[in-house]
């Protein structure tokens, strides 16, 4: 990376405006275009007008029902289109969405609706309807709640269609008239962070704040009416969300999903632009070095065939003839069948949420994919930085996107300022003048640095860096990065704040551990006791060791922790956007933790959680 820096900025003009111009600009372009592509046989798709219509009845029928413009409405739902149609309807009405994630348990539903004081809820199903039902019950207001599936209104719950009458004559000069009242500077959503550590805050985004990022990220990402995507992270954080209006803008099409069937997803819609997190990539990956036998080592030589591409398009230098010949070998032979797994037409992904371990952004551009890591926070809009075409760094997040400033402050905390940064957090004036200087600047809680160039690269969460008992400070993230690399590990994570030395729990990936004990002769009943056998363990320590040769003494692990089950959202273990909760990590394992360093355990490097 060229010289660092401690301020860059990437000067433009940023029109100042709301979510509804955004809404009627697009609708008004792509008329009867496809805006929504619902899945499923004889399901109905959406044209631009036809949302436009549904906004214009959802709209009115938030007033009929007493839900006024600056009021709240809660939408508790997977992804699907009546999450967009509620959305734009709120947007058009004034009314401030309040987006909550549906894996949430009650009590933080029941949270998010009293703290928010939402007084409507839309929900997609019955099991959503139970919960909000539980939720609301006993609050001090009345909160009406809308279920989408038609089949379980009832019983004090609207379906939608019922919902949507009320509002059949609404006149549509009376709805545009309306729908124009909105300010920039007025709240649009309320959003709650998923959040790592802590109780749930509100952050508030204004119309101008997710405006202005939308035509920021337009100007970074190329996307057009010839587009199609797959909307499968949930729309409740404000990723999937503004990208999704970023699409609606643009006249690129969406079918809304889910990352349980992503995979089989993107083979069926075959999209041509995807916004993920890091997690998808890491699975992926793993998938393909999951071949064993012959299969395997030519899997293994076509991806460092790969990675020698990747590092000559990085330089921007042309491939040696052999290099040539053997990567177009190892595209017939293995990449191809990549990149027809992704749907066979995708121009480019999008990777944010955390960070993306750089050996496999080289893998995929190795193959043929190209995937444009940026950053950002729900507190942001949420996008700071993105890689481009034009622009691209591995190991990265790319240069801050237009009218946007980066600052690294003396603890090399990141600082931005720009029309993206949240008008605040709910109820909490306190702590927003904490995070928020008095003239602009965000803190964001990450560590970064920047290059003379204007290339973010995010090093760790501030909060999330260990020190140990020797005063020695260790980003955790850059470890774990390095063994998500490896064919064996699927998930890690490093702990060791206060401790001596620091270690790292691990889940490893079982399709390839298994395959290697059977091949091994190593015979085991369960993933468990697998990962009790000593052969395995001497397989994985040596495997584990060789990408951390290059870590300084103080920063490698001494002990790793097998663990036999994956860290999941429904364990509790992972965010509903797949970052891991390191307090409950921390809890959970305690015992395995505590075993690291006892005195009796100096010369042992692999333990078993219990199973």
């Amino acid at each position: 990376m060229p010289d660092t820096v401690h301020y860059y900025a990437t000067k433009a003009d940023v029109p100042t405006g709301t979510l509804v111009d955004t809404f009627f600009r697009a609708v008004n372009r792509f008329r009867d275009k496809l805006a929504y592509n619902v899945s499923g046989e004889g399901a109905p798709t959406y044209s631009y007008k036809q949302v436009q219509d549904v906004a214009r009845r959802g709209a009115s029928a938030l007033a009929r029902s007493g839900v006024h413009r600056g009021d709240r409405a809660a939408i508790l739902s997977e992804n699907r289109v009546e999450w967009a149609l509620a959305d734009w309807s709120c947007l058009c009405a004034g009314v401030v969405d309040v987006p909550i994630y549906s894996t949430l348990p009650v009590a933080q539903v029941r949270y998010i609706v009293e703290d928010s004081g939402a007084s409507l809820i839309f929900v997609s199903d019955a099991e959503q309807l139970e919960k909000a039902r539980e939720a609301v019950a006993g609050l001090a207001r009345e909160v009406e709640i809308v279920v989408f599936d038609e089949g379980a209104a009832g019983d004090g719950a609207v379906g939608w269609s019922d919902f949507l009458e009320r509002g059949h004559e609404a006149d549509a000069d009376a709805f545009h008239a309306e729908a124009r009242r909105a300010e920039p500077g007025d709240v649009a959503t309320l959003i709650y962070t998923s959040g790592t550590t802590g109780t749930p805050k509100g952050v508030m985004l204004t119309h101008n704040n997710v405006a202005s990022n939308i035509w920021a990220s337009e100007q970074q990402l190329a996307t057009g009416p010839d587009d199609s995507s797959l909307s499968f992270l949930p729309l409740s954080h404000v990723l999937q969300r503004m990208v999704d209006y970023l699409f609606f803008a643009t006249g690129c099409s969406i079918t809304h999903g889910s990352i349980e069937t992503v995979a089989a997803d993107m083979r069926r819609l075959r999209p041509t632009v995807l916004v993920s997190v890091p997690r998808l990539y890491e699975k992926v990956y793993q998938k393909v070095l999951d071949a064993s036998g012959v299969k395997g080592k030519l899997v293994a030589w076509a991806a460092r065939v790969g990675r020698q591409a990747a590092l000559c398009r990085e330089r921007g230098a042309k491939f040696p003839f052999m290099l040539s010949w053997q990567h177009a070998l190892a595209d017939r032979l293995v990449f191809s069948k990549l990149r027809a797994g992704v749907g066979g037409r995708l121009r480019f992904f999008v990777s944010g949420g955390a960070a993306l371990a750089p050996e496999i952004n080289r893998f995929f551009l190795g193959a043929g994919i190209t995937i444009l890591e940026g950053y950002g926070l729900s507190e942001t809009s949420p996008v700071t930085n993105v890689n481009t075409d034009e622009h691209f760094r591995i190991g990265t997040v790319g240069r801050p996107v237009p009218g946007t400033e980066i600052r690294i402050a003396d603890d090399g905390e990141i600082l931005v300022r720009g029309p993206q940064v949240m008008k605040g957090y709910y109820g909490l004036p306190e702590m927003t003048s904490e995070v928020i200087s008095a003239d602009g600047w965000f803190s964001t809680g990450d560590i970064g640095e920047l290059s003379s160039d204007g290339f973010l690269k995010i090093t760790d969460r501030k909060k999330d860096l260990i020190k140990t008992s020797g005063g020695k400070y260790v980003a955790p993230q850059a470890i774990e990065n390095l063994l998500k690399k490896n064919a064996y590990v699927d998930q890690a994570v490093v702990i060791g704040e206060g401790r001596k030395f620091c270690a790292v729990l691990v889940v490893p990936a079982f399709e390839r551990l298994r395959a290697w004990a059977a091949d091994g002769g190593v015979e085991a009943a369960d993933d468990h006791s697998l990962l009790a056998d000593t052969r395995c363990q001497a397989h994985l320590q040596e495997q584990f060791f060789s990408e951390m040769r290059d870590l300084a003494r103080f920063e490698t692990p001494k002990k790793v922790g097998l663990i036999s089950d994956a860290f999941t959202v429904e364990n509790g273990i992972l965010t509903p956007t797949q970052k891991v909760k390191r307090p409950v990590v921390a809890e959970r394992y305690a015992a395995l933790i505590e075993s690291f360093y006892r005195a009796d355990s100096v010369e042992q490097t692999m333990f078993v959680a219990s199973g």
